[in-house]
């Protein structure tokens, strides 16, 4: 019965993870054609990465040569809980 509740636990978890991975590659797509900043669509992209973006900037400085690698630090983040919780479930 617990088990089986970790692993729902665990799937839920590893689901989410797999698509905030892809809200952050959207998004970092987007910033390469300007889209409209009233976009609902745009907005709620910016309100879901933007704090995790803070994050990461508070710590680590971003911007290399203009190019702002967040993004790419928080993929290669989730990348790796996402193997760790992984190696644990299974």
């Amino acid at each position: 019965m617990i088990d089986a509740l970790l692993n729902s636990i665990f799937t839920i978890v590893l689901s989410i993870i797999f698509l905030y991975k892809w809200v952050i590659i959207i998004s970092a797509l987007l910033t390469w054609v300007r889209p409209d900043p009233y976009n609902p669509i745009v907005q709620m992209l910016y309100r879901l990465t933007e704090p995790a973006y803070a994050f990461v900037r508070r710590y680590i400085p971003t911007v290399v040569g203009g190019m702002d690698l967040a993004p790419l630090i928080l993929i290669f983040a989730l990348i790796f809980l996402e193997t760790f919780l992984k190696s644990l479930a299974f």
